[in-house]
C-alpha cells in the first residue's frame, strides 16, 4: 500500500491511473452485509455520494467503509489510498459531461463548444468538492481525457492557429472552472445555511444595504443586476454565463477570422 508520505514525494508522477489497481474492477465472492457484493464502480458510487453530502473534508475511508457495511481494510484491495478513491471519485464526475459526436463533419463549433462548457460547468456545481481536486491530480482518468480530447479537437475546428489553441482553450474553461466552482460554493453555502439561493441573496444583500459604508458601493450594483434582467438568483446567474459564454466565442470568431 502507497502512503500518503510516499504518493507527495512524487506527486508530479504519481496517480492511480499509473498504478497497478487502475483496472481492478475484479467482484470480491463475499457480499456486503444486507447489499451485493463489493466491487470498485460500487465504492466509488458510494463514495461520490458521500462526497455530494458531506464534502471532502469529512470524508475518510473509515466513513466510506461504514457506509458500505464492510471492514475499512476491504477497501484496500482496490485503492492503495485516499488519494487514490478521490482521483477515481473525480474521474467519475467529468463521465457526467455529455461529449458531443466528433463525427459529425457538419456540427458547427459554437454549438459543441457551449454544450461542453455547459456540461462542465454542472459537474462543479452538482460536485462543489471536486473542483479543489482538478487543480491536486494529474486528471488522466479516462472520462477526463476523453473531455480533454474533445474540447482540443472542438477548439482546433474554430480556424484559430495551431499557436493560439490551447489559449483558446484556457479562456472558455478556465472561465467555466472559475464560474462553476463559486456557483457551486455558493449553493453549497445555501444548503448548509438552510436558506433557498434567493433568501440567501436577499439576507446578504439586505445586511450589506444596512451599512453605511456599503450602501453606496453596493447600491450601483444593486442597479446593474436589476438591469441585467432574471426574477431569481439562478435567473441571474444562468443570464451571466450565457452572455459571458457568448463574449469567449465571438472574441474566438474574431481572431480565428483575422488569422484567415
Amino acid at each position: 500500500m502507497v502512503s500518503a508520505a510516499d504518493r507527495a514525494k512524487d506527486a508530479a508522477r504519481t496517480s492511480v491511473w499509473l498504478g497497478s489497481k487502475a483496472d481492478r474492477r475484479v467482484r470480491r465472492s463475499e457480499p456486503s452485509e444486507g447489499g451485493p457484493a463489493l466491487d470498485r464502480d460500487r465504492i466509488i458510487a458510494e463514495a461520490v455520494r458521500l462526497l455530494d453530502a458531506e464534502g471532502a473534508v469529512k470524508f475518510s475511508m473509515r466513513r466510506l467503509a461504514g457506509e458500505l457495511g464492510v471492514t475499512a481494510m476491504s477497501l484496500y484491495w482496490y485503492v492503495d489510498n485516499k488519494d487514490d478513491l478521490l482521483e477515481f471519485a473525480l474521474d467519475a464526475v467529468f463521465a457526467e459531461v455529455a461529449l458531443p459526436d466528433m463525427t459529425d463533419e457538419s456540427a458547427d463549433w459554437r454549438d459543441q463548444l457551449r454544450a461542453v462548457a455547459v456540461g462542465y460547468r454542472a459537474a462543479f456545481v452538482h460536485h462543489p468538492w471536486a473542483s479543489a481536486l482538478v487543480g491536486r491530480y494529474l486528471n488522466i482518468g479516462p472520462h477526463s481525457m476523453a473531455f480533454s480530447r474533445t474540447a482540443q479537437r472542438i477548439m482546433g475546428r474554430t480556424g484559430l492557429p495551431s499557436h493560439g489553441q490551447m489559449g483558446g482553450l484556457a479562456a472558455v474553461f478556465q472561465f467555466v472552472y472559475g464560474f462553476g466552482t463559486i456557483e457551486g460554493t455558493f449553493v453549497q453555502r445555501c444548503a448548509d445555511a438552510g436558506l433557498t439561493q434567493d433568501e440567501y441573496f436577499a439576507r446578504a444583500m439586505g445586511a450589506l444595504m444596512e451599512q453605511p459604508r456599503y450602501r453606496e458601493d453596493f447600491a450601483g450594483a444593486a442597479q446593474i443586476m436589476a438591469e441585467r434582467g432574471g426574477e431569481t438568483v439562478q435567473d441571474m446567474r444562468q443570464r451571466d454565463f450565457d452572455f459571458a459564454l457568448s463574449l469567449l466565442i465571438a472574441g474566438i470568431e474574431s481572431l480565428s477570422a483575422g488569422s484567415a
